[in-house]
């Protein structure tokens, strides 16, 4: 006789159904909730044409969910794309995150343990981005799930590249020119989410390291081709803009382009704001100046964006505008901003995000 192998999460569910009375026995029973259980929060570009499996590629994408009881877990399937690992940042309630990397193709990861027997919350995010493949989510394991209550009204997009993906930013687990490119990835500890959670919004990161406006680094895409994409990295699979509406979107590119035509720079980056206006009518769009430029080409950077900004507010769109950032940030591996420069961006930002849009 041959025996059918069930897929891991049918039997955990199968495992957990018949560990129930010995759980009652002993104390509130353990359960598994599936990955489209309806209090389970999900936020960023996210396939969910298979709804018990949620796929997603890019950097920030995170879950959310709140769970009565000391303790939850929850699976995840990692492509292994090229045998790289992704990593994950948890958040129980306040605490300190804490990020991971995934053990095989699943991992059960324990998200928390040892808290009271009350209400608690976890934060589940991608910290590295397209490159190193995607992630399924299959759901959490807990006493009980219940109702996250309402998302943030306010939302906000940050469009950009290696920066914007927090390359380089987390040395803690893997030192700098240790490992892999993505071992010190921290998307959650990037200035985009750290400026989100600062102004109490949803945020979306479309980042992938290397990529341009004109000209990318290590690959032939550049962001105005893959910018519909799920998985930007790979320019595939398409997303629907309809799924999330930004109040504010920043751009934070030319750093991979180096020194252009300012005309021909200029002519693009107009096109790509035209394209972000198509999607989001409404929105703020700031364009950023790059904070990992050496001095000279961050002058011409500003010098872009001054004619750029000044050209869309004398065509009409008084809502897209300019912000460049006080200095360089490069202390984090490889010149690029580190983890407390992320958060010293983040507070630049927050701070100009208040003058534009009163929040």
């Amino acid at each position: 006789m041959r025996f059918k192998v069930l897929p891991l999460h049918l039997f955990l569910a199968a495992l957990l159904t018949l560990a129930g009375p010995l759980a009652r026995a002993a104390g509130p029973e353990i359960k598994f909730f599936e990955a489209d259980n309806k209090f389970i929060q999900y936020t960023g570009r996210i396939d969910f044409s298979d709804a018990k499996k949620p796929k997603f590629w890019q950097p920030g994408v995170y879950i959310q969910a709140k769970f009565k009881g000391p303790s939850c877990d929850f699976i995840v399937n990692d492509e292994l794309a090229d045998g790289q690992h992704n990593y994950l940042t948890i958040v129980v309630d306040d605490m300190q995150p804490r990020r991971i990397r995934t053990t095989g193709k699943t991992t059960i990861v324990k998200g928390a343990e040892g808290l009271s027997s009350g209400t608690h919350t976890i934060t589940v995010c991608k910290a590295t981005e397209s490159g190193t493949g995607y992630l399924e989510f299959m759901g959490f394991i807990s006493e009980e799930l219940v109702s996250f209550g309402p998302r943030p009204e306010r939302t906000i997009e940050f469009i950009g590249n290696s920066i914007t993906s927090s390359a380089g930013s987390d040395a803690s687990l893997i030192a700098c020119d240790k490992g892999q490119w993505y071992d010190q990835h921290n998307a959650y500890m990037s200035y985009g989410p750290m400026t989100a959670r600062a102004l109490n919004a949803q945020w979306q990161l479309s980042a992938v390291s290397g990529i341009g406006l004109m000209k990318s680094w290590g690959f032939d895409k550049t962001m105005p081709q893959v910018y519909d994409k799920m998985d930007m990295r790979h320019d595939a699979y398409p997303w629907n803009f309809k799924s999330y509406k930004p109040d504010v979107v920043t751009v934070c590119l030319g750093e991979n382009d180096g020194p252009q035509d300012s005309t021909q720079f200029a002519n693009n980056y107009v096109a790509f704001i035209g394209t972000l206006r198509k999607h989001y009518p409404d929105a703020y769009i700031v364009c950023l100046s790059s904070p990992m430029a050496e001095a000279s080409f961050n002058e011409m950077i500003k010098y872009y964006l001054k004619g750029i900004t000044h050209h869309l507010n004398n065509h009409g769109d008084e809502k897209v505008s300019h912000y460049f950032f006080s200095k360089a940030y490069t202390e984090g591996c490889g010149g690029h901003p580190s983890q407390a420069q992320h958060q010293q961006l983040a507070t630049e930002l927050v701070s100009y995000l208040h003058t534009v849009t009163g929040w």
